[in-house]
């Protein structure tokens, strides 16, 4: 019997790639999103507004996997309005899902929902991880704290569910964020941020799909349900993780920039400084623990081979 994979809030970039890995293992996978993928996605695609209950709801009905990954983009101004939208774009919809899988006869069984590993403090000191991370404080740690809550509103003893606490994640095509850190790089403005101390975790998006698929096929008893972290098993400092950027791309400068500068060029182009500024020490021990390996590892390996598809696939000048 061919395996269901729905997934919820999938038409865009992140959604694609695990609509294209699912399918090319011969999943059914089918995509819940407002609208229909604006760009060509394997799956078939189902409308829901991401808060009401409605026909979409028999897609989960037998479904093998539910996967989450609906909510409103975070690169913006904390303004009130967007700050409410990303409230709510997450919490509604989490628990949408909640209420949708506890009324069918057949729900699937593994929930992966979104979450984010921004939701650990600012770490210089040591790496954060599931099983001693300290949680941070702040707009982004709330909004991350209740996600993970929200999760866990409904009774779903047939259901495990996780939360992916995922670092920022790199791959190759439109809506993804090498769309605009490859012209910052190419541009020569991609030096040290702020002294380059900060630590970033980051994500190669074949191994978030391979995560996604080892977290449903485990079994029930390997405990793999609650936060596991979704980074790959390196971060690095700011400096390096750039210089490595800049030497995929053969660029041999990057300007650095101070944190007062970070912070207005923020607000010029409607983001926020603790994007780029919050060092974010995480990594994935559960998963490690759990014997998943990871395809990219290390990220100049791992810049080097997407900037080789991005040239490939003519993304080069985007």
């Amino acid at each position: 019997m061919t395996q269901r994979l729905v997934v919820a809030g999938g038409s865009g970039f992140l959604g694609r790639a695990v609509a294209r890995h699912f399918t090319a293992l011969g999943w059914e996978v089918v995509i819940l999103s407002r609208s229909c993928p604006a760009v060509p996605t394997p799956g078939r695609w189902v409308a829901w507004d991401a808060l009401r209950q409605g026909e979409w709801v028999r897609e989960l009905d037998g479904a093998s996997a539910l996967l989450n990954l609906a909510g409103r983009t975070v690169n913006c101004r904390y303004s009130a309005a967007n700050m409410l939208e990303i409230y709510t774009s997450r919490l509604d919809s989490t628990r949408a899902l909640g209420r949708a899988l506890a009324s069918v006869d057949r729900p699937p069984r593994a929930w992966l929902n979104s979450s984010t590993a921004t939701i650990y403090r600012d770490a210089r000191d040591h790496p954060q991880d599931e099983l001693g991370g300290e949680l941070g404080t702040g707009f982004s740690v709330d909004v991350a704290r209740r996600w993970e809550a929200a999760l866990m509103e409904e009774a779903l003893p047939h259901t495990r569910r996780v939360a992916l606490r995922t670092a920022m994640v790199y791959g190759v095509g439109a809506g993804g964020i090498m769309e605009t850190t490859d012209r910052v790089v190419r541009l020569g403005a991609a030096g040290a941020m702020a002294g380059g101390g900060q630590m970033v975790s980051w994500l190669h998006e074949r191994d978030f799909c391979r995560a996604a698929q080892f977290l449903i096929d485990s079994p029930p008893e390997s405990a793999l349900e609650g936060p596991v972290n979704v980074t790959a098993p390196q971060p690095l400092p700011n400096a390096a993780f750039l210089r490595a950027y800049r030497d995929a791309w053969g660029v041999p400068f990057g300007v650095p920039s101070t944190a007062a500068l970070i912070g207005l060029g923020a607000a010029v182009m409607d983001s926020e400084a603790e994007l780029l500024l919050k060092s974010r020490w995480v990594v994935p021990t559960r998963l490690l623990d759990a014997g998943f390996t990871f395809e990219h590892p290390a990220w100049p390996q791992a810049i080097r081979n997407l900037v080789a598809q991005a040239r490939r696939e003519g993304h080069a000048g985007h």
